[in-house]
């Protein structure tokens, strides 16, 4: 009798892999912050995180989420409270328009919410249901993914101290897009400053891709494998001297913040405001520039109150 050799697919693998990590993670949340986020850094990129000494901006990353608590980082990573923060920094021509927030779906007058609008939760990360139509808010109201959505903890999945500090709620705003196409997401890479890394998110033909410029609009030969990696070149926006200024004028003088926008009708919105990256984790960005973001970034570990 012949033995066959027994191969899983690529797509069975990543599977399997992704389960195991989630599983892993189940078993390790009991642990305090830090030797949690040592465990999950190393269960995705193969080794422990340098906390002492950090350099690379993934370990930056997880000093921050452990060590710095700056007081304006809760109304940072508040998609709500962002809002006015931005608008005194930049302007309030940047800010999206809000049309309702709170936390029960079922008191909101309807009639009165404009459409095409977005909802989503003030403190989480991929979560959103769009509405187009009345049937979409029918079906919002049956699903009701408020509770759930109340529910999700940042702070313990990724342990990123800035979540546990407000109060989950859920935003309605204006929907962004043209001719019914999502817009892509520009995401600035701010140090202290200085704007040193955009990273462009798009979709096409419901495909995720991502790639890479200097502020100066060259292209850079990246991937940080979450996306497949965008090969075509993507024109200069008329507006890149706008955005850049945007992101300086919000950041500030922040070690280190990544503000989004997104461009509609020539107009420059800001979509958010990041302080932990990807919880600064492998594929937050690509590892061949993990080390030269680490060194523009500027911690002061004695003054934060590191290790």
């Amino acid at each position: 009798m012949v033995l066959k050799e027994i191969a899983l697919s690529s797509h069975r693998e990543r599977w399997l892999k992704k389960k195991s990590l989630h599983l892993f993670w189940r078993v390790i949340a009991v642990l305090p912050d830090e030797p949690y986020v040592r465990w999950k850094y190393f269960s995705l990129s193969g080794r422990f995180p340098d906390l002492h000494n950090p350099s690379l901006f993934t370990e930056k990353v997880q000093f921050r989420k452990l060590y710095d608590r700056n007081p304006l980082y809760p109304a940072l990573v508040d998609k709500y409270a962002a809002k006015a923060f931005i608008a005194e920094r930049a302007g309030s021509e940047y800010v999206i328009e809000t049309y309702w927030v709170g936390r029960d779906l079922e008191k909101i007058e309807w009639d009165q919410i404009p459409l095409p609008a977005v909802v989503k939760p003030t403190h989480g990360s991929g979560d959103g249901v769009f509405l187009h139509s009345r049937s979409d808010v029918d079906k919002l109201l049956r699903n009701n993914p408020a509770p759930y959505w109340m529910a999700q903890r940042h702070d313990r999945i990724n342990r990123e101290w800035a979540y546990r500090q407000l109060v989950p709620q859920v935003i309605i705003e204006r929907m962004l897009g043209e001719n019914g196409s999502a817009l892509d997401d520009y995401r600035f890479f701010v140090f202290s400053g200085k704007v040193a890394l955009i990273e462009l998110r798009l979709r096409r033909d419901g495909i995720g891709y991502e790639c890479y410029y200097t502020p100066d609009w060259k292209k850079m030969g990246l991937c940080s494998n979450y996306y497949s990696p965008y090969l075509r070149e993507r024109p200069r926006p008329a507006q890149l001297e706008e955005m850049l200024e945007v992101a300086r004028r919000i950041a500030g003088d922040i070690d280190f913040m990544r503000v989004d926008l997104y461009l509609e009708g020539g107009n420059v919105y800001v979509g958010e405001l990041t302080l932990y990256p990807g919880g600064g984790f492998h594929g937050s960005v690509p590892d061949l520039i993990d080390k030269s973001l680490g060194n523009l970034w500027t911690v002061q570990i004695g003054q934060i109150g590191g290790p």
